[in-house]
């Protein structure tokens, strides 16, 4: 009989969660306003999705401590096929707004996530160290291939109207589908291997590793602070704004942009087996914020996107370095908690910057926002390597 190892059926589950909120990002607020809510009631319903989210995965990394991580994924799968099926045929204001908090409809298919901190979990206690880190490369593949794939099959009510079915009908169908991915994002998760919850007695999700996590989150929430000046909805009024590139042509820019930033994560992982996991986020990273802040100087369009393809091929290198590093660094009792820890905190202070950015292009300060990200991010990488240079993970000890 045919064995499969435990992460593919954990990458597996990954892709079509993502394929789900790939597509449910783009059709959420349409779904709304054809109900009749106004703009604002639909920026509410997502910033309380959103808050909701970062409870759960605040409350999973104290539940992953003591709890099978097997059990509390299923459960997040029941959560995720109970909100889909709730979108689709709910149509109340106020239930809504509960069903956003409680459920797993993320705005912005981003990593705040209750899956997140326990497929990372998973995922580390399943390989080896020395597999590890190509392991979160290729699961940060998946991702974001499986992301990409739920943008364009955001499409298909259209597809639909076009050829005389309802478009809002298309939209619920979509919902349903959401809920249809849970179901069998479900059936794999419950194909990962069982395993007892760790004799921790009465000990914090937290322990010996406390400081280390705390440490690492404060850099990470520094480095997306940084990021959220240059969001690619910035990135893309900056580019229409300067050089007054079209639609299309951002299209055509931000989908290779986004095939370089994924074809990145496996050369990260052989990366960081020659020079190690600080150096490779640290050493690829300065490089793609010099890069951006010569794109924020550059005279022409056809060098700012140049300078803007190289930062896509090195920015992300950090990613499933950083996955990686933050499980080899703290005890496996931790290790839900610690990814819960570190991925919250960013996305709370990547949220903070835009506003600053739209500000700064308000004031016709439009190259600001990519050079104070990069600065930034450079004083970011400066600290890591500080701080964590004689941390080592096992495999590099």
């Amino acid at each position: 009989m045919l064995r499969f190892h435990p992460a593919t059926f954990l990458f597996a589950a990954r892709a079509l969660r993502d394929i789900g909120d790939g597509f449910v990002a783009v059709l959420l607020p349409i779904y709304l306003l054809a109900f009749g809510f106004t703009p604002l009631e639909v920026g509410v319903i997502a910033t309380v999705s959103l808050l909701g989210s970062v409870l759960l995965t605040i409350c999973v990394g104290f539940l992953g401590v003591r709890h099978d991580h097997r059990q509390l994924l299923l459960a997040g799968a029941s959560l995720m096929i109970a909100t889909g099926v709730a979108f689709a045929v709910v149509h109340d204001y106020a239930l809504l707004l509960v069903i956003a908090f409680a459920g797993t409809i993320n705005p912005s298919a981003g990593s705040v996530s209750v899956f997140v901190p326990l497929e990372h979990a998973v995922l580390a206690r399943e390989v080896s160290a020395r597999d590890r880190t190509r392991m979160f490369a290729r699961y940060s593949l998946v991702g974001a291939f499986a992301g990409a794939t739920g943008g364009l099959a955001a499409a298909v009510p259209d597809l639909l109207a076009s050829v005389g079915l309802d478009r809002l009908g298309g939209i619920r169908a979509m919902f349903v589908l959401y809920a249809l991915l849970g179901l069998l994002g479900g059936l794999l998760y419950a194909r990962i291997p069982r395993r007892p919850a760790l004799d921790t007695g009465a000990a914090a999700a937290l322990g010996p590793s406390r400081h280390i996590v705390f440490k690492l989150a404060a850099l990470f929430s520094l480095d997306a602070f940084a990021g959220g000046f240059v969001v690619q909805s910035l990135l893309a009024l900056w580019l229409f704004e300067r050089f007054g590139l079209s639609l299309s042509e951002a299209g055509v820019f931000f989908f290779w942009s986004g095939v370089l930033s994924a074809l990145s994560f496996p050369v990260a992982a052989w990366l960081s087996r020659r020079i190690g996991l600080i150096n490779t986020m640290v050493f690829t990273h300065i490089p793609s914020s010099l890069a951006l802040m010569l794109a924020a100087l550059a005279p022409t369009l056809a060098l700012a996107l140049f300078f803007l393809l190289v930062r896509a091929a090195l920015s992300q290198m950090d990613v499933p370095t950083r996955s990686s590093y933050v499980m080899a660094v703290v005890t496996e009792a931790e290790r839900a908690a610690a990814a819960s820890f570190t991925s919250v905190p960013r996305s709370l202070a990547a949220s903070a910057s835009p506003v600053l950015a739209g500000a700064l292009f308000a004031a016709s300060f439009r190259a600001w926002p990519l050079l104070i990200c990069g600065a930034l991010k450079i004083l970011y990488d400066v600290l890591l390597l500080m701080q964590f240079r004689r941390l080592k993970p096992p495999e590099e000890c």
